[in-house]
């Protein structure tokens, strides 16, 4: 069968399935991204495409996404065309819809079945615009949010199916959009995720590696910004530090801006939140480690005391789900998408988004107690692997849906 990925930042959500359907060598498999460091791999061919146009900095603003987006999916399209050229003729396409990369496919191959990824309706209310109130939204971003959301309308008719990883990104869609919708995750690699009593973190700064029995708790974002409450969480860590005197903070993410509003601040938002905290923090103990490979991330959540994991109601992080598998004592905000993951006392522990002093009293509540809380890592490792494990719970999934769009003689076995 011939097999081709989309998505413009590779693998993106497709890690999982990607090498699943790679390893199994009885497929060829495409993959096509705007990616151009992807190295070469056996078994798959990485193909880049550049977007055919950019809006202009002068674009209309209710229109410039959609712009963008229709660049995007014609810049795929063309590569499509050249595949197609040299005799690849997929026979299911499997890609993310939110750059418009798929608006095309059907102009290509108007028999080939798509099933498209869909993360995320843009919401003017109950989802990341104006939520906090320290980041109020502007007299204009219900329309502009709702502009955004013209590729989402274009793309529920290319596709023949389309996905969401959770019920919360599943019902920010209308209605409408519902019966095209399946809900699973993409899975997560517990037989990989697993607590380990031995893993150990080597810092430039200490003469010894840091160890699950040391007082360490952590923080994670793909880039530290309001979206995902490192605000909430800098203002949390004076008063987690005074109050545990050997506690470190090991903080894994970069200083850019994934979602929302950038800093106006030299220095992105981790030098505005280091003016506002101050001399309140005993620096010594902050450990900012930028984006660390996927081998360092792993070990420093598995000697993790407490890990923090803070967002507003937007999609849910990977981190939250694999800091869970690897068993770590989640503190987390109690917001909807979080609670679809997170059942306070039971498998991890919610407090309130907009109150840094009781983020912090329960930070120091695990630090101090760990082995009152330690039944809440074990539930939360046992959730994940019953309900988001890749191979037993989401593949199966994902393989019957595969195949309820390809003939009988097409259809992927599951052993």
């Amino acid at each position: 069968m011939n097999i081709l990925f989309v998505h413009q930042n590779f693998p993106g959500q497709y890690r999982e399935l990607f090498q699943w359907f790679v390893a199994r060598g009885e497929h060829r498999v495409v993959f096509l991204t705007q990616r151009r460091d992807v190295p070469a791999m056996a078994g798959a061919e990485i193909v880049t495409y550049a977007p055919h146009h950019r809006a202009g900095a002068d674009a209309y603003a209710l229109s410039s996404y959609w712009e963008d987006c229709c660049g995007n999916g014609y810049g795929a399209a063309e590569a499509c065309e050249a595949l197609k050229r040299k005799g690849f003729r997929p026979d299911i396409v499997l890609g993310h819809v939110g750059w418009g990369e798929l608006t095309f496919m059907k102009q290509v191959w108007p028999d080939v079945p798509i099933l498209g990824f869909f993360e995320y309706y843009f919401l003017s209310e109950g989802g990341s615009v104006g939520f906090d109130p320290e980041f109020p939204s502007g007299t204009q971003a219900r329309f502009t949010l709702h502009a955004r959301n013209a590729v989402n309308f274009a793309n529920i008719q290319t596709v023949d199916l389309g996905h969401c990883p959770t019920h919360w990104q599943r019902d920010t869609f209308p209605e409408s959009f519902h019966d095209k919708l399946y809900v699973c995750h993409d899975g997560i690699r517990t037989d990989r995720l697993r607590p380990d009593p031995e893993a150990h973190v080597a810092l430039g700064r200490l003469d010894r590696p840091l160890t699950a029995r040391d007082e360490v708790f952590t923080y994670m974002a793909r880039n530290m910004e309001p979206v995902r409450g490192f605000h909430v969480f800098m203002r949390a860590l004076p008063h987690i530090l005074d109050a545990r005197p050997n506690a470190r903070a090991l903080i894994i993410g970069g200083n850019e801006t994934s979602y929302g509003r950038k800093s106006t601040e030299p220095g992105g938002y981790r030098a505005e939140m280091e003016r506002e905290v101050g001399d309140r923090v005993d620096w010594s103990r902050v450990h900012f480690l930028g984006r660390v490979p996927y081998a360092a991330y792993r070990q420093v959540i598995q000697i993790s005391r407490c890990h923090i994991y803070l967002t507003v109601p937007f999609v849910l992080s990977w981190s939250l789900l694999e800091s869970m598998s690897m068993g770590a004592t989640v503190v987390a905000s109690d917001v909807a998408p979080v609670r679809e993951a997170v059942e306070h006392g039971r498998t991890g522990l919610l407090v309130d988004f907009f109150r840094p002093e009781a983020l912090a009293r329960q930070v120091v509540e695990v630090l101090e107690r760990p082995g009152d809380f330690a039944s809440l890592g074990r539930a939360a490792r046992d959730f994940i692997v019953e309900t988001h494990d890749f191979h037993t719970r989401a593949l199966p999934v994902h393989l019957d849906r595969i195949n309820s769009l390809l003939p009988a003689a097409r259809r992927v076995a599951l052993s």
